[in-house]
């Protein structure tokens, strides 16, 4: 059987979320909970998105294939579903920077990452000595400097829609720097803090915090709006765009369609994606 699981994790004391040899990682963990309660060899999870270090999730999505006995075991004689046994179990063994939120059978044709619609992040940044908060500094960047969202809004239109984003991603053989970015802009949130929307159909490597770097020097007026439009059609890295430190970045949240739409919204993802006028490439 295909389960869902929905987390959330504090990125702070993470190495990231894919597997490396040594290192505390999202998926190490999450792997090493799931073999010990379902008393398996091993268990291999696919998330919705990859998160760097630091990056932090309340939204994340992730599958996994186990054998129906396996979690029916598992329960054992818990008056609880098999899945809320689960649940309840997998959070008992997590430390608690990693929290599983919810755990159901997937429908058929669900694949966390490929049936996905769209990702959202939210990056929150503390840009006045008031709004800095010792007790939030985990997931907001303190700047020392206002920002004009005004600015940094004209700057971000040019980038929504479909593009090359190579200049604000880390290049990986064989995968495409071509994404379609749906929102990207600015506001205030309640208490003050400066927090970017950024959804897209899909991310590359570093791509949420160079859109942010790139908008940072508008903000603070020492460059114009145009040049994060120059800065995307150059489709190379510009040494004058720093990534933003990963700790103010959350997944917030990972859309799917309908149950009857997620085998062919799969199989679309895997297509090749092509620009207009351009060369097919494979989507990464």
């Amino acid at each position: 059987m295909r389960l869902r699981l929905d987390l959330a994790y504090d990125g702070t004391d993470f190495h990231g979320w894919a597997v490396q040899p040594g290192l505390r990682t999202v998926q190490g963990l999450l792997e090493e909970a799931l073999a010990r309660v379902l008393r398996l060899d091993g268990v291999a999870v696919t998330c919705a998105g990859r998160t760097d270090t630091g990056v932090h999730a309340r939204g994340q999505v992730v599958h996994v294939d186990v054998d129906a006995d396996a979690v029916l075991r598992a329960a054992g004689r818990s008056a609880e579903t098999p899945s809320r046994a689960l649940l309840r179990r997998l959070n008992g063994v997590l430390p608690p920077d990693v929290r599983v939120r919810s755990v159901v059978e997937a429908p058929d044709g669900f694949d966390a990452r490929f049936s996905a619609v769209w990702r959202r992040y939210a990056y929150r940044i503390a840009d006045r000595p008031s709004l800095v908060d010792p007790l939030v500094r985990r997931n907001v960047l303190a700047w020392s400097r206002p920002l004009d969202l005004e600015a940094m809004n004209r700057a971000a239109e040019a980038l929504v829609g479909e593009h090359d984003f190579a200049a604000f991603c880390r290049r990986r053989e064989g995968a495409t720097t071509i994404r379609t970015l749906l929102d990207l802009s600015w506001e205030r949130d309640p208490a003050g803090l400066a927090v970017a929307r950024v959804r897209a159909d899909a991310f590359c490597h570093t791509m949420v915090r160079s859109l942010v770097g790139v908008m940072l020097p508008v903000g603070e007026g020492r460059r114009p709006a145009s040049w994060a439009a120059d800065v995307l059609a150059a489709r190379v890295r510009d040494p004058g765009v720093t990534v933003a430190q990963p700790h103010g970045l959350t997944l917030e949240e990972v859309a799917y369609p309908d149950a009857d739409g997620l085998a062919a919204r799969a199989r679309e993802s895997r297509r090749r994606r092509v620009l207009a006028g351009g060369v097919e490439e494979p989507r990464g």
